[in-house]
């Protein structure tokens, strides 16, 4: 199996990559936290999250330089993960109608989703390692405008699809200073979590969050350095924008 930074002829470079993961006391950011200190490879885990009492909020973009000024001690990261979301918003889940969409659900259900994520990527991209990179967040199948077939969940579906842009767009201007930076929006499948409880009775295979992680490890230890973002599922599929 590939891994994450192996050098073409199969041997680790280097001292080992190190890896920040922002949203790291939820279920799938516990969950990358305990597979990247678990690989040898890997020298340093960062672990940012509101747990810390750093201030850390989505909803506040002045919040985020405080975390990132703080991890930058530990850098240049070879590796970012952001595993922050929400699917539930004070107390509301995704809408089945347009009758069921209110305003103030939408524009926090963006913040959390698609504003907020950007706003991170603002702080943290200035500490990623030169050459052989990744930045990583956490969408959803949803986002995806032509993979859309079953409408509904108004606000989650146009908040994950923003993301999706954003990381586009985004990507697009990082590669120009290091076309080796590998972008990527990853769904991690529905995953055994508080946030998916209430919409997970009828999936098939409910993924433990760390069968999730290994996917997408995985996913992202084969993608190809190319210009503009990723978008790949858990088991290393393109997904369509």
């Amino acid at each position: 199996m590939t891994h994450l930074f192996e050098s073409d002829d199969g041997n680790d470079s280097g001292n080992g990559y190190r890896a920040v993961v922002i949203g790291a006391s939820g279920a799938i950011g516990q969950a990358f936290v305990r597979a990247l200190q678990a690989d040898p490879r890997c020298a340093h885990v960062e672990a940012v999250s509101r747990a810390q009492g750093s201030g850390f909020d989505l909803l506040d973009p002045a919040s985020l330089a405080a975390p990132a000024a703080a991890s930058a001690v530990n850098g240049p990261y070879h590796l970012i993960v952001d595993a922050t979301g929400a699917l539930t918003i004070d107390g509301v889940g995704p809408e089945k109608s347009l009758a069921a969409v209110q305003v103030h659900i939408l524009a926090k259900s963006f913040q959390l989703n698609a504003i907020g994520p950007l706003m991170v990527l603002r702080h943290f991209a200035p500490l990623l390692a030169p050459g052989p990179s990744i930045y990583a967040k956490l969408s959803a199948r949803v986002g995806s405008i032509s993979d859309n077939r079953k409408g509904g969940w108004y606000g989650y579906r146009a908040s994950k699809a923003a993301l999706n842009m954003f990381f586009q767009t985004a990507a697009i201007e990082l590669q120009r200073k290091n076309p080796a930076l590998r972008v990527a929006a990853l769904q991690p499948g529905t995953v055994r979590s508080n946030l998916s409880k209430p919409f997970s009775a009828g999936v098939p295979h409910l993924l433990e969050p760390g069968e999730s992680v290994a996917g997408m490890l995985a996913a992202l230890a084969g993608l190809q350095a190319r210009p503009g973002a990723q978008f790949v599922d858990y088991q290393g599929q393109q997904i369509p924008w």
